[in-house]
C-alpha cells in the first residue's frame, strides 16, 4: 500500500495520459473530478495535452496543397515534418509517397479542361523521373509498381489499360483517405503515452515476435521448395549432359584408332566432365587409350544403382479397393487415396514404377472408362474437402507421367470434371493446385488443348492471373504455363484476341513479378499472340514496346534476348501474319516421354494415422492385397515433345523456339 501511495500521482498522471490519447472525452471529465473530489494528485510530467496546434496547421495545409496539385509546396511540407527515417524506411512512407509522386504527375492530364499547359506537365514528369531514378528506384522489384515506371515514356497515359485506373475520382479519393490516415497515425504515434509503452514492453510485443518468426518459418519453406526444384532440374540436365557426352565420347574413341585425336587429349576432355573430387583419382587410374573406357565410365555414373537391387510392389485387390473407394467412410476413402498416390510417387523411377502405374491403368483404377453413375473420379465432387484434394491429389499424379496421361486422355470426361472442378473450388488451395497441375500437363495433348480452348479456360486464367500476388507459386507457375501452351494455338490466339487489351495488361503486369520462374512462359505467351494483326495493334497503342524496353534494363542475357524478340515480332509487318494458321490442322499429340514426380504432390498432408490406424503402404498390403494381374494398358499415339514442367522452371521444348519468329 506504501508502495502505491508512493506513486499515485504517476500513476494517475498516466491513467489521465492515456484517456485523453484514446479520446475518451466523458470518461476523462469523471476521472479528473473524481480525484479533485478525493484530493487525489496528478503528476504533471504527464498531464500536458497531446494535440499539437502546428501538427493540425501542417495536416491542413498538406491536404490542401494535394487537393490544388501543388506539389512544391505539397513535397516541402512534407520533407519538412515527416522525419527522415520514416520517410527512407518505413515502407508504408515509401509506398504512399510513391503514389502521392503520381497522383502530382498526371494532376494536369486530369484536371485541365482542354490542353494542359506543355511546359509545366513536362516539369511535372520530369520530377516524376527524377523521383523514380533516385529514391522511387528502391520500389523497382515490387509488382505493384513496376508497370509505373514505364507511365513518363507512354504518350498518352489516360488510353493506357494499365493506367486507366489512376484517372478516375475513386483513385485519388482513396489516395486522399490514405495519406489522412497515414497523418493521424504518425502524429499521434510521436505521442504515445507511457501507459500504452510499458504495456508493450511488458509482453504484448512477444505476439509481434512470433507472428515474424511464423512467417519466416513460411518463408523458408517456401525457399526450401525452391531450392528443391532447381535442384531437381539440374539433376535432370546433368543427366542429359552425361547421356549426350558419352554418344560424343563413343564417336571420339572410333577414331582413336585413326590417330586422329591423341589418348592425352581425349583423357584431358573426359577428366572435365567430372567433379573436383574424382578428377585426380580418374586421371590417373583409368587408361582412356582403352576403346570404351570413357564412355562406359561416364554411363556407370548416371546409374549407381542397379535395377535388380528394386523390389517390385505386390499386387492388390483392385476390384475391393475400387468398391471401398466409392462405399467407404469419408476417411476410408482419404486414406486409400493417399496410399495409392504415395505408391506412384515414392516408387523408384523404372520397373517398379511403371509396374505400379501399369496395374492401376490395366484396372482402370479411376473408373475412366466406367460408365457407372457411382465411379472413383466423382471422388473429384464429394462433399468431403479431404477427399477432393486427395483424389485431385492423385490424379496430379498420373498426370506426371507420360503413360499415365494416355490413360486420363481417353476422352474428355476427365478433363471436364477438372474444369468443373477448378471454376467451383473456392475453399481449398490445394485442390485448385493439383486441378491445375494435371490440367497443365494436359495441355500437352493437342485434342484436350482444342476442348480447352473451346471451353473457355483462357478466360478463366487470364481472369485469377488479374492479381498474381494471392496466388501461390504453384499455382501462379502452372497457370502461367498453361496459358502459353493454350497461347501457342492459333484458336487460342482467336480467344485471345476477343479481350486484347486485357490479356496484354496480365502479361505485361507478369513480366515483372518477383516469381522469376514464370518469365519465359509469360514473355512465350506475348511473342505467340502478337503474331495476330489485332493484337499487335492493340500492343502498339498501349505503347508496349516502351514496357517491354524497361524490362531489358533489368532483366538477365536470357530475359533480355526474348524480350528482344518480342519487340521484333510487335514490329512485324502484317503480310507476315497467317503463317501458323495451319497448327489446328496437324493431328500429331504434342506429347512426349518426360516422368517426373514433383514434391508439391505429397506436401501439407491433411490427415494422419490415430493409434491401431492403418495408413499407407501397410493399408494396402495388409487389407488389399491381391493376386494381380499382367496385363498391359498402352492405347496408340504418337509422342511429340512439347512442354511439361512438372517442376515449372525454364522454357518449353516446344514450338515455339527463341530466335525464330513466327513466320521462319
Amino acid at each position: 500500500m506504501v508502495d502505491v501511495l508512493a506513486h499515485e500521482s504517476e500513476l494517475l498522471g498516466l491513467v489521465k495520459e492515456y484517456l485523453d490519447f484514446a479520446e475518451f472525452e466523458d470518461t476523462l471529465k469523471t476521472f479528473l473530478k473524481e480525484c479533485k473530489i478525493k484530493g487525489k494528485p496528478l503528476s504533471k510530467s504527464t498531464c500536458g495535452s497531446l494535440r499539437d496546434p502546428k501538427s493540425l496547421k501542417f495536416q491542413r495545409d498538406l491536404l490542401a496543397a494535394f487537393d490544388s496539385g501543388d506539389q512544391k509546396v505539397f513535397f516541402r511540407l512534407w520533407e519538412e515534418h515527416i522525419p527522415r527515417p520514416i520517410r527512407d524506411g518505413d515502407s508504408l512512407a515509401q509506398k504512399l509517397e510513391f503514389y502521392l509522386h503520381i497522383h502530382f504527375a498526371i494532376y494536369l492530364l486530369k484536371h485541365s479542361a482542354g490542353r494542359p499547359d506543355k511546359e509545366d506537365l513536362d516539369e511535372r514528369i520530369s520530377y516524376f523521373k527524377t523521383f523514380l531514378e533516385t529514391k522511387g528506384a528502391a520500389l523497382s522489384q515490387t509488382t505493384e509498381f513496376l508497370p509505373f515506371y514505364a507511365l513518363p515514356f507512354v504518350p498518352n497515359p489516360m488510353a493506357h489499360p494499365s493506367f486507366k485506373e489512376l484517372f478516375q475520382d475513386s483513385w485519388t479519393s482513396e489516395l486522399k483517405l490514405k495519406l489522412e490516415k497515414f497523418l493521424a497515425l504518425m502524429f499521434k504515434a510521436s505521442n504515445t503515452p507511457k501507459l500504452l509503452t510499458l504495456y508493450k514492453e511488458n509482453g504484448q510485443s512477444n505476439k509481434d515476435v512470433l507472428q515474424q518468426l511464423h512467417q519466416q518459418l513460411v518463408e523458408a519453406e517456401r525457399r526450401s521448395m525452391t531450392y528443391l526444384k532447381r535442384y531437381n532440374r539440374i539433376q535432370a540436365d546433368y543427366h542429359n549432359l552425361i547421356g549426350v557426352t558419352a554418344e560424343l565420347v563413343d564417336s571420339l574413341e572410333a577414331t582413336v584408332s585413326g590417330k586422329m585425336i591423341t589418348p592425352e587429349y581425349l583423357q584431358s576432355v573426359c577428366v572435365r566432365l567430372f567433379s573436383n573430387q574424382m578428377r585426380q583419382s580418374l586421371a590417373h587410374s583409368v587408361d582412356f587409350t582403352r576403346p570404351g573406357t570413357a564412355s562406359t565410365m561416364l554411363r556407370a555414373s548416371l546409374a549407381p544403382v542397379k535395377l535388380k537391387d528394386v523390389p517390385l510392389l505386390p499386387s492388390l485387390d483392385y476390384e475391393k479397393l475400387k468398391k471401398d473407394l466409392i462405399l467407404g467412410s469419408d476417411r476410408l476413402k482419404a486414406f486409400l487415396l493417399q496410399a495409392l498416390r504415395w505408391r506412384l510417387t515414392t516408387s523408384h523411377p523404372g520397373e517398379q514404377r511403371e509396374t505400379v502405374l501399369q496395374a492401376y491403368i490395366s484396372n482402370d483404377l479411376l473408373d475412366c472408362h466406367s460408365h457407372s453413375q457411382r465411379s472413383v473420379l466423382q471422388l473429384l465432387q464429394s462433399k468431403s474437402e479431404v477427399v477432393r484434394q486427395y483424389t485431385a491429389r492423385l490424379i496430379n499424379a498420373f498426370a506426371s507421367l507420360a503413360e499415365g496421361r494416355r490413360y486420363l486422355a481417353q476422352s474428355t470426361k476427365v478433363l471436364r470434371m477438372l474444369e468443373e472442378r477448378l471454376k467451383e473450388e473456392d475453399k481449398d488451395v490445394i485442390t485448385r493446385e493439383n486441378v491445375l497441375g494435371a490440367l497443365q500437363k494436359f495441355s500437352l495433348r493437342r485434342p484436350l488443348q482444342t476442348a480447352m480452348i473451346q471451353d473457355g479456360l483462357i478466360f478463366w486464367l487470364i481472369d485469377i492471373l488479374k492479381e498474381p500476388d494471392c496466388l501461390s507459386d504453384y499455382t501462379l507457375e502452372y497457370s502461367v504455363a498453361l496459358l502459353m501452351n493454350l497461347c501457342l494455338r492459333s484458336a487460342g490466339k482467336n480467344m485471345c484476341a476477343k479481350v486484347a487489351g486485357l490479356v496484354l495488361k496480365v502479361l505485361s503486369d507478369l513480366l515483372g513479378h518477383e516469381n522469376h520462374e514464370i518469365q519465359p512462359y509469360v514473355n512465350g505467351a506475348l511473342y505467340s499472340i502478337l503474331s495476330i494483326p489485332s493484337i499487335r495493334e492493340e500492343a502498339r497503342a498501349m505503347g508496349m514496346e516502351d514496357i517491354l524496353r524497361c524490362f531489358i534494363k533489368e532483366g538477365n542475357a536470357e530475359m533480355i534476348r526474348q524480350i528482344e524478340f518480342i519487340i521484333k515480332q510487335l514490329n512485324a509487318e502484317e503480310l507476315l501474319d497467317g503463317v501458323l494458321e495451319s497448327d489446328d490442322d496437324e493431328d500429331e499429340d504434342d506429347e512426349e516421354d518426360h516422368d517426373t514426380m514433383e514434391a508439391d504432390l505429397d506436401k501439407d498432408e491433411l490427415i494422419q494415422p490415430q493409434l491401431g490406424e492403418l495408413s499407407g503402404e501397410k493399408l494396402l498390403t495388409t487389407e488389399y492385397l491381391g493376386a494381380g494381374r499382367s496385363s498391359q494398358f498402352s492405347p496408340d499415339g504418337p509422342a511429340y515433345q512439347k512442354w511439361l514442367p512438372p517442376v515449372p522452371a525454364k522454357h518449353p521444348h516446344s514450338s515455339l523456339q527463341w530466335g525464330q519468329t513466327c513466320c521462319s
